[in-house]
């Protein structure tokens, strides 16, 4: 009996997997109806163009004084953003951010934490994008900005340098 079952449980599965096999035939019609598509797509089409010219909105040049480059001799990467102070002691030419929030709740905890730590640490708020930096600390070059990023990514890993477009 259990011979019969075996053999009727093979010659179900080798009907199974032969009857499902598509003709290549089929494929190859598909593939012809596309190439036609394909092809008619392609056809270059002919249309009238208009002669009127078209209008170009005139150049505004600025001043080079108001333009303030920010140097990137050293390759650290520098971000630019306009930002307005919300608490704090105010901001210099370039600041360390250690965290971005929505809610200002948390970013006023991790300024919270900051001070706690030593740092005059600052809050910060990008309107454009919605978000609060909150700002350890602050200088007036880049260089400075830069070897305390260095020092604040062991305890912040995320740091990184904000130059305020706003001043």
């Amino acid at each position: 009996m259990k011979k019969y079952m075996v053999w009727c449980a093979g010659l179900c599965l080798t009907m199974a997997f032969t009857g499902c096999k598509s003709s290549e035939s089929a494929y190859k019609k598909a593939y012809e109806k596309a190439k036609a598509q394909e092809t008619a797509s392609q056809a270059p089409v002919v249309t009238e163009q208009p002669t009127e010219t078209a209008v170009v909105a005139p150049v505004e040049e600025k001043p080079v004084t108001e333009l303030k480059i920010v140097d990137n001799t050293d390759n650290v990467k520098v971000t630019q953003e306009k930002v307005s102070l919300v608490n704090g002691s105010g901001l210099k030419n370039f600041s360390v951010v250690v965290g971005s929030f929505q809610l200002k709740a948390n970013a006023e905890g991790l300024v919270q934490r900051l001070r706690d730590a030593g740092y005059d640490a600052q809050l910060v708020l990008n309107v454009e994008r919605n978000m609060y930096r909150v700002v350890a600390t602050t200088f007036e070059t880049k260089a400075e900005a830069v070897a305390s990023k260095n020092e604040l990514v062991g305890k912040y890993q995320g740091a990184w340098l904000l130059y305020n477009t706003a001043q």
